[in-house]
């Protein structure tokens, strides 16, 4: 019998992302993302960290499918930028329509655009991502886990490469000299924040859902 867990999001790649990392620990957990509940009410991230968006998120979705709900915040924490965009990356440039992949391209070039005077070994960044699981239980109660992953890099000088999405183009993890967009998802599970973070999560996954 599959277990059933909702995903937090309605970015398709990252639930491509997700369902991929699960298949690989967990092959009996079916992943619904937020398009399976058309009706589920945007809920407002107003944490003050990854870790109280992520744990928001997860608690409401939850109460509102009565399902497992999975969470995450991430954002890129670049050291030149005093760590911004960081808990702001998904609106850093301020778009407002629902194209994912033109609010990546506003976003990055927004920091493209504050980087432009900075050297190359001034440009030090860090993806990080907070995973929370939200489970409630019969008696009222809940199960919840969270689990975090860090991903050492730069920022590059143009956007290289097709595949990811979001900032993906404009980093290079520390020990590469390809963008997170030009890795095979294979090598980008491996190494990216929101692998090591799930990776984290799934003996709980796997033992409590």
């Amino acid at each position: 019998m599959m277990r059933k867990l909702v995903l937090a999001t309605k970015n398709a790649g990252k639930i491509v992302e997700f369902k991929r990392l699960l298949a690989e620990h967990a092959k009996d957990i079916m992943v619904l993302g937020l398009n399976d509940f058309p009706d589920m009410p945007d809920v407002v991230e107003s944490g003050k960290s990854l870790s109280e968006n992520a744990r928001l998120k997860a608690k409401a979705i939850s109460d509102f499918t009565q399902l497992p709900a999975l969470a995450d915040d991430s954002g890129l924490f670049i050291d030149a930028l005093n760590g911004d965009p960081g808990i702001y990356s998904a609106r850093w440039g301020d778009y407002l329509g629902e194209d994912s992949s033109q609010r990546d391209l506003v976003n990055i070039n927004k920091v493209l655009e504050q980087l432009k005077s900075v050297a190359k070994d001034k440009r030090g960044a860090q993806f990080k991502a907070v995973v929370a699981l939200y489970q409630p239980n019969p008696t009222g109660s809940a199960n919840e886990k969270e689990a975090e992953g860090v991903l050492p890099g730069e920022i590059v000088f143009q956007p290289i490469g097709n595949a990811g999405f979001g900032y993906d183009p404009i980093f290079m993890p520390t020990g590469f000299n390809q963008s997170l967009a030009q890795l095979s998802p294979r090598v980008k599970d491996e190494i990216s924040h929101r692998g090591i973070a799930l990776r984290r999560m799934m003996p709980f996954l796997q033992t409590n859902l």
